[in-house]
């Protein structure tokens, strides 16, 4: 077996692919209308974009082609993914020596001819530093061939696993005992009443900056939990189910506990500093969850980039207008729940795909968010 050379090439090409996929993460794309190309997609990597192109580059006119036709290809792949950023390496494998590569903000190019050149270039290594010591060591044989194929198969399990664990259904309680809670607690205000008909519940729960001021904070969540009248409920229920729904399936019940009571005190945080009115409503919460949802779906944009655009984005502008149009609508709580909900998720972090600094910065801002919301209450 070990007597089969294959093409030094084709030895590069299966090297790169090795190392960007099982080293750094990246994951083939099918790019249509792209011949002796291989493209790697990773949102979190230095590059969005690796691609690896064997075709024969063998001019200037030609090269200018390759990048009109990359940036070509990356606009349509930002705008499926929904990335406020897009960025490329192509590595080419035989391109004319003559030819001056061009480098961009968008676009990096760099030309390999052999093994030598992948663990000496600056823009790999800068990149990549890895590769100089990750980069399979073994000869352009069968055994080259079964040892990547192997490897790749590993990782393509484990990416998987990881993806069935994320996206498989699951038993929701928390969403359940959340509407069972709300549900209660709108019967109990209309039971308990004092003699002029007004709901002790709604008079002791109410968020509302006087009495937040006065150190009663429990406001900040039970108000979450109240309703003023069975539309009201039922409006919030129906959002939390279906949303609610979603996102513990994707993030698991604590995380999810946290973002909604996080987005819940947040929300009314700004409604407090904002509105002079009392309010009450599980509303800022719930846009918390599609604040958590829009940090999700970012994250795993590659395959829920359509569901952004089409469903999540358009609901959340949707009911920040109603906001504005309609009376009696605390439009602050609901701003303040969507970036309180993005926070705490980013702070809580989605496993292997936050890294530990984007969790600090999360749990950074937030801290200061409430400091300086706070701070704004006590000086209304």
């Amino acid at each position: 077996m070990s007597t089969v050379v294959m093409d030094p090439k084709e030895e590069i090409v299966m090297k790169l692919v090795h190392y960007f996929i099982t080293e750094e993460n990246y994951t083939p794309m099918i790019v249509n209308g792209v011949k002796n190309e291989i493209w790697l997609e990773n949102s979190d990597g230095p590059y969005k974009i690796v691609r690896i192109n064997s075709n024969y580059i063998h001019n200037l006119e030609q090269y200018k082609f390759d990048i009109f036709k990359t940036n070509n290809v990356m606009r349509k792949i930002k705008k499926k993914t929904v990335s406020l950023k897009m960025n490329s390496l192509s590595i080419f494998l035989d391109i004319n020596d003559d030819i001056d590569l061009i480098n961009s903000k968008k676009i990096s190019s760099v030309s390999i001819k052999d093994e030598k050149d992948i663990t000496k270039n600056k823009i790999l290594l800068s990149s990549f530093p890895s590769i100089k010591t990750k980069l399979l060591k073994n000869k352009g044989d069968l055994n080259l061939l079964v040892n990547v194929t192997q490897d790749i198969n590993k990782k393509t399990e484990k990416d998987n696993r990881h993806f069935e664990e994320v996206f498989k259904p699951k038993k929701i309680i928390v969403t359940k005992v959340i509407v069972a809670i709300c549900v209660l607690l709108y019967i109990l205000s209309m039971v308990l009443v004092y003699e002029d008909g007004s709901s002790v519940l709604l008079a002791i729960g109410n968020n509302n900056y006087i009495s937040l001021q006065h150190g009663e904070l429990y406001r900040l969540v039970l108000s979450a939990f109240l309703h003023v009248n069975i539309f009201h409920l039922l409006c919030n229920m129906y959002a939390l189910i279906a949303i609610g729904s979603q996102l513990e399936n994707f993030i698991g019940k604590t995380k999810y506990t946290l973002v909604f009571l996080g987005s819940a005190i947040v929300g009314n945080l700004f409604s407090a500093v904002i509105s002079n009115n009392m309010s009450v409503g599980a509303s800022g919460a719930i846009f918390g969850l599609l604040g958590a949802i829009l940090y999700f779906g970012y994250h795993y944009r590659l395959y829920l980039g359509s569901i952004i655009k089409t469903r999540i984005i358009p609901v959340i502008i949707i009911n920040l207008l109603l906001g504005f149009l309609m009376p009696g609508i605390d439009n602050a709580a609901h701003f303040g729940g969507l970036v309180g909900g993005y926070l705490v998720i980013m702070m809580l972090g989605l496993k292997d795909k936050t890294d530990t600094s984007e969790k600090i910065n999360g749990g950074i801002v937030l801290t200061f968010l409430v400091a300086f919301l706070s701070y704004l209450l006590y000086t209304k």
